[in-house]
């Protein structure tokens, strides 16, 4: 069958500036033809397909919006209207990235201003109050989002083929990604360009969901995802009876999420055992099989390989929650997978822009300090990962939510990376705010040091919260803090020679230290120990 791939459509934007990569399958043997033109403008590639399969790459093009593309195999014509040149960002994770802009703060209002550009609504019939120039930004944003399907059952190619890019209005825009709209709309906004967000994401899932099982296997520290899943008795079944067992799951476990939503909404902090008790086990996230959205490597054949290589400018990531429970694996399985992505793009230098896990602990847990390892890790990664940015969102999170709604600084604090480090538009220091930088014993205490801190740091409240010291022996006890210039001066009474420091190393805590950009210090310690 001659066909695109499925995330061609209307629609659709492409990359500017850099050659545009078309694919899809075909007849072996077939030339294909692929023509993108607008008005008296053109570009065009030729290819054969082998073995079922074509790709081929136009030549880059500046932004611009109005252009149609043409396949043919020389017997038959695929047409694609209404494409945009301008930027394509693919905005992968978990839940927190799929959150979706109806749920979101702030939401409602921008898709309010979605219903203008659907209904065709003109300024006459509208209040006065209402922001034109946000409604035109909000036009220039369009969203592809790969469909969640777990595995390639009997409809997975119907569904696949059901998708396409979406225009922004009231009833398509409120499922796309928060983040993603918010990050578009500032790209929008500073490049005056259309922005693409191929969205590729799905609550509950670990980075282990989006590799390959042979990057997963390469290092020792990592293959335990592989081996904890296929040693499961559930994969033990044959295909037909892990995919019955999952569905029968499935019928289960939607009635219990129905009743507990209901217990919530009545007690929002009802313990989750005094739920189960009532209700019965919560089963999430199922059985462990082929048909299991968290089974690694699962989604990354189903969601992410469904879209690869479609030409992007680069990554935007918010994950780490699900891998809490390995949370000494994950510097070692997220820059893996880190790298994968980039082979698999044919581009070991695309961007990465990443989203340091904010605050989080539910009311009933204890402090694990597992979110602790996890944003370090999160860290280490950008400091050592070339091409990578780090948005510190340490105080958009949310007591007892994990899920928190304000995804405004979270989009906008990845456009800030971007504007610094992929596009050259702002210097570093406006992108962040104080980040660890070396440490001194002095006078009983320790001076810190930061960097983008050039304009000083700066405390909500009564005194800068959040800082400890310990001594020799690891133990550590909240410290006194002085602030001046880019230092922080840390003192405790009963810590006479301090060894090492920390800040924020609590899954959960009120943060009140920020840079005089607004921007929060990004917690730290500064000593690693096992």
């Amino acid at each position: 069958m001659f066909r695109a791939a499925a995330v061609f459509s209307d629609n659709m934007v492409l990359q500017r500036d850099t050659r545009i990569c078309v694919f899809g399958e075909g007849k072996s043997g077939s030339r294909i033809s692929v023509t993108l033109y607008k008005d008296d403008a053109s570009t065009s590639g030729t290819t054969i397909c082998r073995d079922d399969k074509w790709m081929l790459y136009l030549p880059p093009l500046s932004a611009d919006t109005g252009y149609v593309m043409e396949i043919t195999d020389g017997d038959d014509v695929i047409r694609f209207e209404n494409i945009a040149i301008g930027e394509v960002w693919l905005a992968g994770g978990q839940s927190n990235m799929e959150l979706e802009l109806q749920n979101a703060d702030g939401g409602q209002e921008l898709l309010a201003l979605g219903r203008l550009q659907t209904e065709n609504v003109q300024k006459a019939e509208v209040e006065t109050g209402t922001d034109w120039e946000m409604a035109a930004l909000l036009n220039k944003i369009r969203f592809y989002y790969t469909p969640k399907q777990a595995y390639k059952g009997a409809d997975f190619e119907e569904i696949e083929r059901a998708s396409h890019w979406e225009l922004f209005n009231q009833t398509d825009a409120a499922k796309w990604s928060a983040v993603g709209v918010y990050y578009a709309m500032e790209l929008a906004k500073k490049l005056d360009v259309t922005v693409g967000i191929l969205g590729c994401n799905w609550g509950g899932t670990s980075a282990s969901c989006w590799m390959s099982r042979e990057a997963i296997l390469e290092q020792e520290v990592t293959k335990s995802y592989v081996e904890e899943y296929e040693n499961a008795d559930c994969v033990k079944k044959s295909e037909e009876e892990q995919i019955a067992e999952y569905i029968e799951y499935q019928r289960y476990q939607e009635e219990w999420d129905k009743k507990s939503a209901e217990i919530y909404a009545k007690e929002p902090m009802m313990p989750f055992d005094k739920i189960q008790e009532i209700l019965g086990p919560c089963k999430y996230p199922g059985p462990v099989n082929c048909a299991n959205f968290t089974r690694p490597a699962g989604l990354y054949e189903t969601m992410l390989k469904r879209v690869m290589p479609y030409t992007i400018k680069g990554f935007i990531y918010y994950q780490g929650e699900s891998d809490e429970h390995k949370p000494y694996s994950y510097y070692a399985l997220f820059t893996r997978m880190i790298r994968q992505w980039r082979e698999d793009w044919g581009d070991e230098s695309l961007p990465f822009l990443m989203v340091q896990l904010p605050m989080h602990r539910y009311q009933h847990d204890p402090d694990t300090k597992s979110w602790c390892i996890l944003r370090e890790a999160q860290m280490k990664a950008y400091r050592t990962v070339r091409n990578t940015g780090i948005a510190v969102i340490i105080d958009c999170g949310q007591f007892h939510e994990i899920h928190p709604k304000n995804k405004k600084p979270v989009g906008e604090r990845l456009a800030l990376q971007a504007m610094a480090s992929v596009y050259g538009l702002m210097d570093e220091s406006e992108a962040f705010g104080p980040v660890f930088k070396d440490f001194l014993y002095k006078d009983g205490g320790m001076e810190i040091t930061f960097d983008h801190a050039p304009e000083g740091i700066i405390f909500t409240g009564d005194v800068p919260e959040g800082f400890e010291l310990a001594g020799a022996d690891g133990k550590f006890e909240k410290a006194d803090a002085i602030l001046e210039g880019n230092k922080v001066f840390l003192k405790a009474e009963n810590i006479k020679e301090p060894v090492m420091a920390r800040y924020l190393w609590t899954n959960y805590a009120e943060v009140n230290v920020f840079g005089k950009n607004g921007l929060p210090m990004a917690p730290f310690r500064t000593h690693y120990f096992p």
